[in-house]
């Protein structure tokens, strides 16, 4: 299933989550960003959406990094929560749901 949020104008970043994600897991925003638009597979993070809805998405670079990413939507921005390379389990639920979308 395709999660599909419309009418986004941008990205809003917290400076300590961009800092975290950048020193921490060593992913630059401009990565995680250019990840969130090459189609990712995302859904709804029920476990941290107590206060506002939050989604979880795995996707790649246009180099082909593999990463996760926690977001919430504010003022029709994606406001990025954290990023960080996949796990290797989610590199396989990546994997799996990539060939069946292929074939």
């Amino acid at each position: 299933m395709k999660l599909e949020i419309r009418g986004l104008i941008g990205f809003q970043w917290d400076r300590g989550n961009w800092r975290k994600s950048e020193l921490k897991h060593g992913v630059a925003m401009a990565e995680t960003q250019e990840m969130l638009l090459n189609d990712p597979l995302c859904q709804v993070d029920p476990r941290h959406s107590d206060d506002e809805q939050r989604y979880v998405a795995l996707g790649t670079t246009n180099e082909g990094r593999r990463l996760f990413a926690s977001f919430t939507i504010r003022r029709n921005r994606v406001r990025v929560i954290s990023a960080r390379p996949m796990s290797r389990k989610e590199r396989a639920v990546h994997e799996e749901i990539q060939k069946a979308k292929r074939g």
